[in-house]
């Protein structure tokens, strides 16, 4: 019943990359039908052993299942933006073959569990967030560009029961921001009919204040260029929501899966001018996406 899980890294893209993307996630999603029912991923190659490995950490030695797939996003412009575009998402999960199937949620990072009870996983995680460009909206003129952001960490999930799991990740930023980043999520996942499954649950992220200054801070020379008061953004609890999920198993390798995600904005972020003023603390995304799964051997 449990699904594998996800990856979720949100790149923002010209118009030109969009519609590369819906030509390639159509042509997977068409693809789907054409995929034998083979009762798992085949081996397709072997890597080296790795030179070396960590004291207290599993041996990466092994076979393993990797995910990809490819996704799209319709969500806000910007972190508190009151528009909303529509985004590519890049799907990557790494699990050990032959180990239980997991839930993946749509906010979940790239991860692989390294660590693998069944009901207990752990391991690193790793997210991508997109430069933004004050020349891109008009609502961010004279704030100034953030890097690219790479937030790399670990995340633990555990599974009471078969049908409800519970997340935890906790990243550090490197790039556009230099905070960290934690994320709590909780699911109940319900199956409809084979092969079909719907889930649901909160969702709750707390930031620091490196991670939150460089979105939503004000300072006084873009003061001074935007119009907008002088604001100094501090961290501390960031988002609620709640969010939902639908995903179809076609057959062992491939799924497709469609979503809808709410976070509120809470503390700084939610009073910084540039939500206050010019954007909105309600954030809502609608996503849509396709995977296939194959195996790798380490030696």
């Amino acid at each position: 019943m449990k699904n594998a899980v996800k990856a979720g890294l949100h790149p923002s893209t010209s118009r030109g990359a969009r519609r590369t993307f819906l030509t390639a996630l159509l042509t997977a999603l068409g693809s789907g039908g054409a995929v034998s029912n083979s009762a798992s991923a085949q081996t397709l190659f072997t890597l080296p052993a790795p030179p070396f490995e960590l004291p207290m950490v599993p041996s990466v030695s092994g076979n393993w299942t990797v995910m990809v797939g490819v996704g799209g996003e319709y969500k806000p412009d910007f972190e508190g933006a009151n528009r909303s575009m529509f985004s590519p998402v890049p799907i990557f999960a790494i699990r050990r073959a032959g180990t239980t199937d997991q839930f993946r949620g749509p906010r979940d990072s790239a991860s692989i569990a390294l660590i693998d009870f069944g009901d207990l996983r752990a391991g690193p995680a790793a997210k991508f967030v997109s430069s933004r460009k004050a020349s891109s909206y008009s609502e961010l003129t004279g704030l100034g560009d953030v890097g690219t952001t790479v937030e790399l960490g670990g995340f633990v999930e555990y599974y009471p029961v078969d049908w409800f799991r519970t997340r935890g990740e906790l990243r550090q930023g490197i790039g556009g921001h230099h905070g960290v980043v934690a994320d709590l999520s909780a699911d109940f996942i319900v199956p409809i009919i084979q092969r079909l499954t719907l889930s649901a649950g909160p969702r709750f992220t707390w930031e620091s204040t490196k991670a939150t200054t460089p979105y939503f801070g004000i300072d006084a020379a873009q003061a001074l260029a935007t119009g907008l008061p002088a604001f100094d953004a501090k961290g501390g609890a960031h988002s609620y929501g709640a969010g939902a999920q639908v995903s179809y198993r076609i057959d062992p390798k491939w799924e497709v899966h469609a979503y809808v995600e709410y976070e509120r904005l809470l503390g700084d972020a939610a009073k910084s001018p540039l939500v206050t003023l010019r954007g909105s603390p309600n954030q809502t995304t609608v996503g849509i996406g396709a995977s296939y799964s194959f195996d790798f051997k380490i030696r």
